[in-house]
C-alpha cells in the first residue's frame, strides 16, 4: 500500500511516497517560500500518483484540535506568509484521501517508534536541533498532545557561568532554542556550525544546555529512548558530551540501567536518519486511513 507523505518544514518541504512497510519509494525537497508557490510544488509532485492516504508533519505552531474551526492550520508562526494558513485544507482541495496531520517533530518521533531507533518501544522522545529546536513524544504508544502540542524547545535552561551570549529566540531570548539552535550558534560564534567542527568550546556549551533539557524531559516524561536529530546534531562529537553531562546532572537519582550503564544506546541519533519525519508522515497517513 502506498501513502503520500509531507514533511513541511520552515526551511524546506520534503514530499515523498512511502509504503505501509516503511519503505520510502520516492522523495523530493524544495525551499519553503510563500504558501502559494510551495503548495503548487506539492500539488505538482503528487499529481497523477496513486496513494491511499496522506500524512503531514508540519512546522508550527499548528492547530491539532479536530473540533476547532482552524484544525489543520499553521497558526501563530513567525514564518513570513504562513501565519494562519490552512495547510490541510490546501491539500484537500486537490486530493480526496484521508489526511493525517501533526507536528513535524511528533511525526519524526512516530516514525522512529515505528521503524527506527525506538522500534518495539511504546515510548520515545525525538528532539530536532537545527534552524529551531522542537520535540515530539510518543507516550504509551500515542503522540503527546494537550492544550496545544509540545513546545519543548522553549524551556528555560540555566546559563553557563562563563556564557554572556544574550540568546537568539525572538520570544524568550535565552531559552533552549535561543542558546543552541543553528542560528544561535552562528550568532554567538560568527560562523556556521559546520565551520566550527574542531572548536571544542562550541560543542561543550551546546552539550551543557542540551543535557539540561534532557534531564528535565527524563524526569517529566521518562522516555524509553531519546533521539536527537537536526542539522546541529550532525556534529556527532556532541553525543558523548551530552551523555556525560546528563549522567552528571542526574547524579545517580534515576536508578535505571539505561542511565547508569547504557547511555550510549539511550541517547542516540535517528535510526531513520533524514527520513525520520517523512516516515512518520507515512504513519500519520496510515493512521488516518485506519480511523476512516
Amino acid at each position: 500500500m502506498q501513502i503520500a507523505a509531507i514533511e513541511a518544514g520552515g526551511t524546506k518541504f520534503v514530499c515523498g511516497i512511502g509504503t505501509d512497510k516503511g519503505e520510502i519509494l520516492e522523495r523530493v525537497s524544495f525551499p519553503t517560500t510563500t504558501p502559494e508557490e510551495t503548495m503548487a510544488q506539492v500539488e505538482a509532485f503528487f499529481r497523477g500518483k496513486s496513494f491511499a492516504a496522506m500524512g503531514i508533519g508540519s512546522f508550527g505552531p499548528v492547530d491539532l484540535d479536530r473540533t476547532s474551526s482552524t484544525y489543520g492550520y499553521v497558526t501563530t508562526t513567525p514564518k513570513p506568509y504562513w501565519n494562519q494558513f490552512d495547510l490541510v485544507g490546501a491539500v484537500r482541495k486537490h486530493f480526496d484521501v484521508p489526511v493525517g496531520f501533526d507536528t513535524d517533530v511528533n511525526a519524526a518521533a512516530l516514525g522512529e517508534a515505528e521503524w527506527g531507533a525506538a522500534k518495539g518501544l511504546d515510548s520515545c522522545l525525538y528532539i530536532t536541533i537545527g534552524t529551531g529546536v522542537g520535540a515530539g513524544a510518543v507516550v504509551e504508544g500515542k503522540l503527546l498532545h494537550g492544550m496545544l502540542h509540545p513546545e519543548m524547545g522553549h524551556i528555560l535552561v540555566k546559563r553557563h557561568p562563563e556564557d554572556s551570549f544574550a540568546g537568539f529566540c525572538p520570544y524568550h531570548g535565552d531559552c533552549l532554542e535561543g542558546m543552541v539552535a543553528g542560528p544561535a550558534v552562528e550568532k554567538r560564534w560568527g560562523r556556521k556550525g559546520h565551520e566550527l567542527e574542531h572548536e571544542s568550546k562550541v560543542w561543550e556549551l551546546e552539550a551543557y544546555y542540551i543535557a539540561q533539557s534532557l534531564m528535565t524531559f527524563i524526569l517529566t516524561l521518562s522516555p524509553k529512548k531519546i533521539i536527537l536529530g537536526g542539522g546541529v546534531m550532525k556534529q556527532r562529537q556532541l553525543f558523548p558530551l551530552i551523555r556525560q553531562n546528563v549522567k552528571e546532572l542526574l547524579n545517580g537519582y534515576v536508578q535505571k540501567a539505561e542511565i547508569s550503564e547504557g547511555l550510549d544506546t539511550y541517547i542516540v541519533p535517528p535510526g531513520l536518519e533524514d527520513n525520520a519525519g517523512l516516515s512518520g508522515a507515512v504513519v500519520l497517513g496510515l493512521r488516518a486511513l485506519e480511523q476512516k
